[in-house]
């Protein structure tokens, strides 16, 4: 199980959210408190991040080194200065090879994202169902094997798609991830395939997170809206970084915080 942490609000220096909170994701890769399978978060990590000034791609940062023994990350998030901020420290599923390519975030062009969860032996059960789902260009972008940029690559064949059907509804991101949890769903149940789904995209200027499971326990996941110390942001994290008003995400459900900082909640 990984550990996530995303933000989304008023520009700050990053070594604020990754290094100095008490319980920080660097702290959460070595001594994480709410772990379901695992015990430490040593298989690389990687984080990505919006330039606050200038309308490009983000831009992200990754290694195989435990977080906690790159000694370049310290440095480097004293110089970046960002308000959309996603972060991943990796506990690699058994199986799995710790390569870059398998590293998150992943993303396309200006979306990112990050998972905490499983499919339950991914390679024979859900891996030929999924990649049967794709549209044939993103189908060739893939360039690991987890589970993990599978599940994203199914998320980006439908966003498209579902922007067409819900511009009344929900927000275009908020549609596909909700429609790509089904679609999971309706894969595993025949099967009895257990999957955990603890997603976190963004396109910069919202964040898109689910807690969401199948036949298993959904992983915890919070969020923390205007901490004193951080005014006029939104944190979304598998753990508290530091004591203060989180609300724990319900189980099932799908977190959309916009542009303002409004955050809706819904069921799957």
């Amino acid at each position: 199980m990984c550990r996530l942490l995303a933000y989304l609000g008023r520009p700050i220096q990053l070594d604020r959210l990754l290094l100095k909170p008490e319980h920080s994701l660097v702290a959460q890769s070595y001594e994480p408190r709410e772990m379901t399978s695992g015990v430490v978060n040593a298989d690389g990590f990687g984080i990505g991040w919006y330039d606050p000034d200038r309308d490009v791609d983000p831009f992200t940062y990754k290694n195989l080194l435990p977080i906690w023994n790159d000694t370049n990350l310290p440095h480097l998030s004293r110089y970046i200065e960002t308000g959309t901020f996603l972060g991943c420290v990796r506990s690699a599923t058994a199986g799995q090879d710790v390569t870059l390519s398998n590293c998150p975030p992943f993303g396309d062009r200006r979306i990112m994202a990050v998972h905490n969860g499983f499919i339950d032996n991914f390679r024979k059960t859900l891996y030929r169902p999924i990649r049967n789902k794709l549209e044939d260009d993103i189908y060739q972008q893939i360039g690991g094997t987890t589970d993990t940029e599978h599940i994203f690559a199914l998320f980006l064949s439908l966003l498209d798609v579902t922007a067409d059907h819900h511009r009344q509804a929900h927000p275009p991101l908020t549609s596909a991830l909700h429609s790509t949890l089904t679609i999971l769903t309706e894969l595993a149940r025949p099967e009895g395939v257990k999957f955990s789904a603890n997603f976190i995209i963004t396109d910069g200027h919202q964040l898109v997170a689910s807690r969401f499971a199948h036949q298993t326990g959904a992983p915890t996941l919070y969020w923390l809206r205007d901490d004193p110390n951080f005014p006029d942001s939104v944190m979304i994290a598998s753990e508290p970084l530091f004591e203060g008003d989180w609300h724990k995400c319900p189980e099932e459900s799908i977190i959309t915080v916009g542009e303002n900082l409004d955050i809706n909640i819904h069921q799957i």
